[in-house]
């Protein structure tokens, strides 16, 4: 098959990152000789490598909320954390690695182009995200991002601090409320809830 061909294929996907295995499917042929032909494209600046296994179509740099899914699959996951945090400006800092949680077990993966800090979370406490689609990774409200950081944290540290947090003006109180008296562990609930009423007592508000 010429690499015009597979490229094509590959496209026909509708999907805008592959992993080998898939494109051995479409290509019906062998997982070394599909490992093969994704390095001769990859190579030719038809696709991006982005780890073992795993690559992009195009040349563009991968949107960590398309790659997300590829690494936690099968399991759902969304961005969260620092790094939905720093995206509702809710910190100043800008995260180096992406913070994600999901249902997929706690793992951190490296990629050519950044860190993906995964981080499991219960069931009962997965949700709160927006912009998801089966290809794409949401994004957690800023009540959700909160309490994701507040409550892993909790699970580790005790007390938790978090640097400049600022509140949006539509921050959503009641949300956050929810996610706190989801928590299943009576002690990680009070935890939670203690750390976050310390918080927003001494975050900044960007309400006028």
């Amino acid at each position: 098959m010429r690499a015009v061909d597979r490229y094509s294929r590959l496209q026909a996907l509708g999907k805008p990152v592959v992993t080998t295995g898939e494109a051995a499917a479409v290509w019906r042929t062998s997982l070394p000789t599909a490992a093969g032909a994704l390095a001769r494209l990859a190579n030719s600046g038809l696709l991006v490598k982005i780890r073992h296994g795993i690559f992009q179509i195009g040349a563009e740099t991968p949107d960590p909320a398309v790659l997300l899914p590829v690494l936690t699959n099968p399991y759902p996951s969304y961005i969260s954390g620092w790094s939905a945090l720093s995206r509702h400006g809710m910190i100043e800092q800008i995260p180096r690695d992406v913070f994600a949680t999901s249902l997929d077990r706690a793992k951190t993966v490296e990629t050519r182009f950044g860190r993906y800090e995964i981080h499991h979370i219960h069931p009962d406490l997965f949700g709160g995200f927006e912009g998801g689609s089966g290809i794409r990774a949401g994004l957690a409200t800023p009540a959700k991002a909160l309490f994701d950081i507040v409550y892993l944290l909790s699970t580790r540290n005790g007390q938790v601090t978090l640097p400049e947090l600022e509140l949006p003006s539509d921050f959503n109180t009641s949300e956050l409320r929810g996610w706190i008296e989801s928590v299943p562990s009576a002690r990680l609930r009070t935890m939670t809830a203690d750390n976050i009423a310390r918080l927003i007592g001494t975050a900044a508000s960007l309400i006028d």
